[in-house]
């Protein structure tokens, strides 16, 4: 019985998963919560020493897509109107990953983030590194003011997560062997972390069972390795004037991508050798030889497919929690995201 409810459960959830909306279909239901965050990020800039207000302005109240604080609203209409608690919350996420942004411009001499300059740019490495430990030490403060310990705790523990992801991938740069073992690992550490961290202390402060509690878990790690991977194909395969930031930043600091260690594991043992020295000896100008490389290769269609492969794993685990008006929103924001990878191939 139970695998035939699970199987009709599965049909279903593929059949919606048909027709793909658009991204402001899918937060129009929780915009009073987003526009509750905005607020709340706002307020929290301008609790910052008078001198830093224009950082904390600038870092704070920048746009984005608010994909975490999306997925704090979506996971907790899974069970109930979200509160004032999830809000915290999501504004806590939002700062602890505004913070890892304001390091990875840094490393990545990155001039350009959601259509503006980046923090780095605009005031200097030197400001933006120490602003980031300032996001990093407002978010822990915010979580601290919790009636319970478990707040705190997880974000103290996904913070330490995404650092050590983001070492490890600097550990890995240019080294192929390395990368391909392990690259599942660390974006799984580096964004799947904050996207699991959104999904479970929603499901938290909802009082999820454990059963549901796990399940978003296992939805928001899905969800945020399939964003990942799709973010790494814009950063090859995009235009920058539609992403809205800079690309090419992964070539240039020698970050191997899914797409480049596909290219590479199908190589010829010459070809091999050329794409490990165009990456090692990196020059802009070597950008073209990169991209005929990948398409001889054909890497943007396993990449897309390994993509939509999380996908269906993060929509698996929504059969487990009741049907609601925040599951059919996370059920969307993956159609969006597939919708999204597949408009990749004709670019």
């Amino acid at each position: 019985m139970l695998a035939a409810e699970t199987k009709l459960g599965t049909s279903r959830l593929e059949r919606a998963s048909d027709s793909a909306r658009s991204w402001k279909t899918i937060v129009e239901p929780v915009e009073p919560f987003l526009v509750a965050v905005t607020g709340q990020l706002i307020r929290q800039a301008r609790d910052f020493d008078p001198q830093i207000i224009p950082y904390a302005e600038h870092a704070l109240n920048n746009g984005g897509k608010n994909l975490r604080p999306t997925l704090v609203a979506l996971a907790a209409s899974c069970f109930d109107q979200p509160t004032e608690s999830h809000v915290t919350a999501a504004v806590i996420i939002e700062m602890v990953h505004l913070a890892t942004l304001a390091h990875d411009d840094v490393m990545d001499e990155a001039d350009i983030r959601r259509g503006c300059p980046t923090l780095a740019a605009k005031w200097g490495n030197e400001i933006a590194v120490l602003f980031g430990d300032c996001l990093f030490a407002q978010a822990l403060k915010l979580a601290s003011g919790f009636p319970t310990t478990e707040v705190c705790r997880a974000v103290s523990l996904a913070t330490n997560t995404v650092c050590s992801g983001e070492i490890l991938q600097t550990q890995q740069r240019r080294q192929f062997e390395a990368a391909r073992r392990d690259y599942f690992r660390v974006i799984g550490m580096k964004t799947g972390e904050l996207f699991t961290l959104s999904c479970d202390l929603a499901a938290f402060l909802s009082h999820a069972t454990p059963e549901q509690r796990s399940a978003l878990r296992e939805f928001g790690a899905a969800v945020g390795t399939a964003y990942q991977m799709y973010d790494d194909c814009v950063d090859l395969f995009g235009r920058e004037a539609e992403a809205g930031k800079s690309l090419g930043t992964d070539l240039a600091k020698g970050k191997l991508t899914w797409p480049l260690l596909l290219a590479w594991e199908r190589a010829s043992s010459s070809d091999r050798d050329l794409l490990e020295n165009l990456i090692v000896k990196w020059h802009p100008e070597n950008l073209e030889s990169v991209n005929r490389l990948l398409k001889k290769y054909q890497t943007l269609a396993p990449s897309i497919q390994e993509i939509e492969r999380h996908l269906q794993v993060a929509r698996r685990a929504l059969l487990v929690l009741p049907a609601s008006p925040g599951q059919t929103g996370l059920l969307e924001l993956t159609n969006f995201l597939a919708q999204q990878t597949a408009a990749l191939e004709v670019q």
